[in-house]
């Protein structure tokens, strides 16, 4: 049983290194040293989706480069605005899945459980940037319905936690959702989508780990989009989590002036495999609204595959897959 009513700890983690959050674009570019012409259209687009990105997550962009591909991930651009046809608030189909509160059901055997709209950090490209995580059950008073659902339908045989971001909430809420999932006798594996480790490592403790701690296999799939988001703190953090038993792979979206070049891809994934972390997917854009400036094309997506095919051992070539609502898996796209 989970206890529906809040613990004074409940407040999400907080950057590791104490600093604060940037959560005012005029911030951002002063620390950076860019252009305060860029100031007004960002604000205009925090309106919309606010920003919010760790001082740890910062100090890895390059001072002075608008096009830095870490920094673009995460500031606010006029391109947000803009409206095109096939984007919308909800492109992969959520709401529809719906079967309990926060509780999503698309694939068979498995299960995702929405437990917080907190993150440490607001990716521009985020296919939840317009979730209604208020009005859904995305909270601590909606899992013990969820929980009675995933009691009832013996098919589901994995849960996956996801959010927002799991590892905000606090380890007594983690280790909570962690018992509450030990008592479901048929799920076989725990599943965890997360980005807080890459954006605050420190976010991985003795406490966490002990919290995370379950009868099940534990799997903790990575956020990573470009290897200069690997620091020596990520490398720590992650062994860490395979120290403890923990599977890590990563996952990553396609992403113009990002990643959009099989030599970046290829960089990325020796990183993460000297981290321990196994390249896992690699998404085509969701068509959120305001993510448009984000999209690869399709064609371009398999031209960069078929490079990257070529530089790397295929246990390193993460799969290309497009998320498609009413579908019964991800679309493997080469």
């Amino acid at each position: 049983m989970i206890a529906a009513v809040a613990h004074a700890d409940d407040t999400p983690a907080t950057d590791g290194s104490g600093a604060r959050l940037l959560t005012d674009p005029a911030t951002l570019l002063e620390r950076l040293g860019l252009d305060a012409a860029l100031l007004p259209a960002a604000r205009r687009a925090a309106e919309r989706f606010p920003m919010r990105v760790p001082a740890g997550f910062v100090a890895r962009m390059r001072p002075g480069d608008p096009a830095d591909p870490l920094l673009r991930q995460v500031l606010p651009l006029a391109d947000e605005l803009a409206t095109a046809g096939g984007f919308g608030a909800d492109p992969v189909g959520d709401a529809a899945a719906r079967v309990a509160p926060g509780l999503l059901h698309k694939y068979a055997g498995r299960a995702l459980l929405l437990v917080t709209g907190a993150c440490a950090i607001h990716c521009r490209y985020c296919f939840r940037r317009e979730y209604p995580y208020a009005d859904t059950g995305a909270s601590p008073a909606g899992w013990e319905a969820a929980f009675t659902h995933l009691h009832a339908d013996r098919s589901i045989r994995e849960l996956i936690l996801s959010g927002g971001d799991p590892l905000t909430l606090s380890n007594r809420r983690l280790r909570e959702l962690v018992q509450a999932a030990d008592a479901v006798p048929q799920l076989e594996r725990l599943r965890i989508h997360t980005r807080q480790p890459v954006v605050d490592p420190g976010r991985i403790d003795a406490g966490l780990l002990a919290a995370l701690r379950s009868r099940l296999p534990v799997v903790l799939v990575l956020h990573v989009n470009h290897a200069r988001e690997i620091d020596a703190a990520l490398v720590q953090a992650c062994a860490r989590l395979r120290a403890a038993g923990v599977t890590l792979l990563n996952q990553s979206v396609l992403l113009a002036g990002v990643n959009d070049a099989a030599t970046t891809l290829a960089a990325l994934s020796e990183a993460l495999f000297a981290a321990g972390v196994l390249p896992y997917y690699l998404h085509l854009l969701d068509r959120v609204g305001g993510a448009t400036h984000f999209e690869v094309s399709e064609q371009q997506a398999l031209s960069i595959m078929g490079a990257l095919r070529a530089m790397l051992p295929g246990y390193l070539v993460p799969r290309l897959v497009r998320e498609e609502a009413g579908r019964p898996a991800k679309t493997p796209l080469c």
